[in-house]
This record gives structure tokens, sequence and C-alpha cells, in this order.
């Protein structure tokens, strides 16, 4: 299976931002990754339903959008009407994970959970054969730039595993600290997408980078 690339529209220029969706659009990437943050769940805010809708008008490839909030279960039915395809919240935010996971997926997008750097891949058993995509937080969450967690990589194939052991088609996704260094080994282990901000669009030529980690994981 082909593995896929999500540049994160966090790192991007908000000042042109119908330019960097674009620049997504006609590169090789695969989704775009949108993280919405809260202040609450997460110690910053990123952007909410508007810069969302204006995202959506002008992408043409996967949105797949990260809420790093309390409470998403009021805010389902909203993605779903903003074209979120798929829609992850997390672990930690979610009181009753499986009924959060079915209102996801009756609201008609693929469901995701995403794990915090200390939470452990178990916590998934009962539920993993119910999700599309699970996300591994290989940063603490809240803010772009920050260095890999090297624990990632057992994670990954703890949760491989899981997903094998299961049964499951759950696709594993990494959000944090991604770059060209360590893109390899983190689909050698098992990841299937890999999110990039900075380093994409932090480059002097982020078509060039996209397509350059393409090459490398595929």
């Amino acid at each position: 299976m082909e593995k896929l690339v999500a540049p994160s529209i966090l790192a991007a220029d908000f000042g042109n931002l119908q330019r960097d969706v674009e620049m997504v659009n006609d590169s090789k990437a695969d989704w775009f990754h949108i993280d919405i943050m809260d202040g609450v769940f997460v110690p910053n805010i990123s952007f909410g339903m508007p810069v969302l809708k204006s995202i959506a008008k002008h992408a043409n490839k996967t949105i797949d959008v990260h809420l790093m909030i309390v409470d998403p279960d009021r805010y389902i039915q909203t993605f779903a009407d903003l074209d979120a395809d798929i829609l992850t919240v997390h672990y930690e935010a979610c009181t009753h994970l499986h009924r959060t996971v079915q209102a996801i997926k009756a609201a008609g997008m693929k469901a995701g959970v995403a794990l915090n750097p200390h939470t452990p891949i178990a916590v998934l058993e009962d539920i993993i054969t119910d999700l599309d995509l699970v996300c591994i937080m290989s940063v603490n969450p809240g803010f772009g730039g920050q260095s890999f967690i090297e624990n990632t990589y057992k994670k990954i194939q703890q949760l491989k595993n899981l997903i094998e052991f299961s049964g499951a088609s759950t696709l594993i996704e990494i959000d944090g600290g991604v770059t060209d260094q360590n893109a390899n080994k983190l689909v050698e282990v098992g990841a299937n997408v890999l999110v990039a901000g900075s380093f994409v669009f932090k480059s002097d030529n982020p078509t060039e980078t996209i397509e350059n980690l393409k090459t490398i994981i595929n």
C-alpha cells in the first residue's frame, strides 16, 4: 500500500493561505492535515470553522481534521458540514469514545483517534476494529516545530501488532517532528501516513520537499 504525506496547514503562511492550499493541491501530497486547537485541551489556539471553510473551498484532496479540543462531540456534525473527510478526536478528550466514533461515522466521515505521547496503545484494544485511523502524537500536542519523541517507533510497532492481531484495516498516522531523517524508519516500523508541518512549509521549496518525502517512503 502506498504511504501517504499529509502537510499540516498549521505551519502554512496564514497571510497567503489560499496560495499554500493550492501548492498542496498541485504537489504530490495526499491529504490536508488540519489541526483545530481550543486553548483548553492544548495550550494553544489555532483556527476554527471559518478558516476551515476557506481551506475546504480551495482544497481538492482529502481533508484530515485533527481535533485537539475538549468535548469534541459537540462539533461532529459541524465538521461534517465543513467537508471534513476524516475526523480524529483525542482519546484523552473523550469520556465515551465508542459513542463518539460511531457518531463520526454516522455523520459520513472516517473516524480517527489520536494518542498523546504518554498514552499507551493498549487503551485502543476494545475499539481498534471500529477505527479508520490512529494518530500517534510524536510530539506533545499544541505547538508546531517540536522535536520528535524517539519512543514513537516502539508505539508504532505495538499498534501495528494490535491491528494485525485484531484483523483491523486501521491506518497508522504519525504527527509531529517528521522529517526526511526519520520518515523511512517510521514507515519501516508500520506507519502509513506522515504529517509534516514545519518541515514542509518552512523549507525553501515546499513542493520539492513533499515530493522528496513521498519518494523516501514509497
